[in-house]
C-alpha cells in the first residue's frame, strides 16, 4: 500500500505544480485557463483586488481596469476599453500611415494623463523609426491634445535590442503614466517572448505599454488588443452657418479591431476634438443620396449619337478590301 499511496501524493503534487503553472502562465498572458458554465458572484472586495474573474469562458475585470475611448461601441466591443494595465498594439499597415497611428496613440495619451497628471510619457525607438516617421511637433502637442513638451520624453536607441531593454526597463516603473515603444516592420526580435516580457512588466507596474508598429505584419504578440489604424478623410469644418466648404475639419482615425479580448470584429470612424480633448465617432451614411425612380420617364437623354450601320453581307462602295488586304484566314488554317 505504501508505494501505492507515495503514487498517488505525486500525482496529486505533480497536478498541483501543472495547474499553478498554468495560471502563472495564464495571469502573464491576461487571461486563466478556467472555463466556468456558469456566471460567478464577484467578492465584495473584488474592486481592491487584482483578481480576475471567468463568466463563461471569458476573462472579466473591474471597470476600472480599462481605459475608456469614450465611444460606447468601441468599448464595448473591446469589452470595456484598453486595458490599463497591459500591453496593447496599435498597428500601421503602410509606411504612410505612420502620422496616423502616431496621432492615435497622442489622442490615448492626452486620455491617460488626465487621470496621471504630473507622470510622463516615455516614447522609445530606433534611430531608424525616428528618421524615417519623424517626431511630434512640440507645439502641436498642447495645441491639439494638451501634452506639455515636457511630458513626453523620447529615447532613442541605436539598436532594436537596444529600444526593447530601454522599453522593458521603463515599463516596470511607476514614474511613468505609460511607454511607448515604435518599431518598423516585423522583427525577429519582437517575438512572444519580448512581447510577453512587456506584458508581464506593465502588468506588475499597473501601467499601459503601447506598442507602435510601421508598415508590418500582424505577427502573433502577446498583447490582448491589436488596432489596426489609418487615416480617415477629415470632414469639413463646422461654422455657424454649417460646414464649410473646402474646409479642413478635426483630424479622423479610421480604427479596425484587429484582435481583442472578445473577439469581436469592428471598424469606427473617429475623430478627435482638440478643444475637448476627447473623441467623437463618425457614423457614414451607406444610403444613396438620389432618390431611386417612381416609375416614371426617364429625363435624362440618350447619352451619344445614334449611327447607321451598312447591312451584314452588303458592305458600301469602296469598303472592299483590295487583293493585297484579304485576310489570311481563307487559306486552310495549320493545326500544328
Amino acid at each position: 500500500m505504501l508505494p501505492e499511496v507515495n503514487v498517488m501524493a505525486m500525482s496529486a503534487v505533480a497536478r498541483d505544480t501543472v495547474f499553478a503553472l498554468r495560471r502563472q502562465i495564464a495571469k502573464i498572458e491576461g487571461t486563466l485557463p478556467e472555463r466556468l458554465e456558469a456566471p460567478v458572484a464577484a467578492p465584495a472586495d473584488a474592486a481592491k483586488s487584482d483578481m480576475t474573474l471567468v463568466r463563461r469562458g471569458l476573462a472579466v475585470a473591474s471597470p476600472d481596469a480599462f481605459l475608456h475611448t469614450g465611444i460606447e461601441r468601441l468599448d464595448t466591443a473591446l469589452g470595456g476599453g484598453l486595458p490599463r494595465a497591459a500591453l496593447s498594439e496599435i498597428h500601421g499597415l503602410e509606411t504612410r500611415d505612420a502620422g496616423a497611428v502616431a496621432g492615435f496613440a497622442l489622442s490615448l495619451v492626452s486620455l491617460i494623463l488626465k487621470e496621471k497628471q504630473g507622470l510622463p510619457i516615455l516614447w522609445v525607438g530606433t534611430s531608424e523609426i525616428f528618421h524615417e516617421a519623424g517626431l511630434p511637433y512640440a507645439r502641436g502637442l498642447h495645441a491639439l491634445f494638451g501634452i506639455e513638451p515636457e511630458q513626453l520624453l523620447f529615447s532613442e536607441a541605436p539598436k532594436l535590442l537596444d529600444a526593447l531593454w530601454i522599453a522593458e526597463e521603463a515599463a516596470r516603473m511607476t514614474a511613468f503614466a505609460a511607454v511607448i515603444l515604435e518599431i518598423r516592420g516585423s522583427p525577429r526580435l519582437l517575438d512572444l517572448t519580448a512581447t510577453r516580457r512587456l506584458h508581464a512588466r506593465a502588468q506588475n507596474a499597473g501601467r499601459p505599454v503601447l506598442l507602435l508598429r510601421q508598415a508590418g505584419e500582424a505577427d502573433p504578440t502577446a498583447a490582448p488588443v491589436r488596432l489596426i489604424v489609418s487615416a480617415a478623410p477629415a470632414a469639413s469644418r463646422e461654422t455657424v452657418a454649417g460646414p464649410l466648404a473646402g474646409s479642413i475639419g478635426r483630424p479622423a482615425f479610421k480604427v479596425d479591431i484587429g484582435k481583442s479580448r472578445t473577439a469581436l470584429p469592428g471598424q469606427f470612424t473617429l475623430e478627435w476634438n482638440p478643444n475637448e480633448h476627447a473623441f467623437a465617432e463618425r457614423t457614414e451614411n451607406p444610403v444613396a443620396v438620389v432618390p431611386a425612380s417612381q416609375r416614371g420617364a426617364d429625363p435624362a437623354p440618350a447619352p451619344g449619337a445614334v449611327l447607321a450601320f451598312p447591312a451584314i453581307g452588303s458592305p458600301a462602295t469602296g469598303d472592299q478590301p483590295s487583293r493585297q488586304q484579304h485576310p489570311a484566314h481563307r487559306s486552310p488554317r495549320r493545326a500544328g
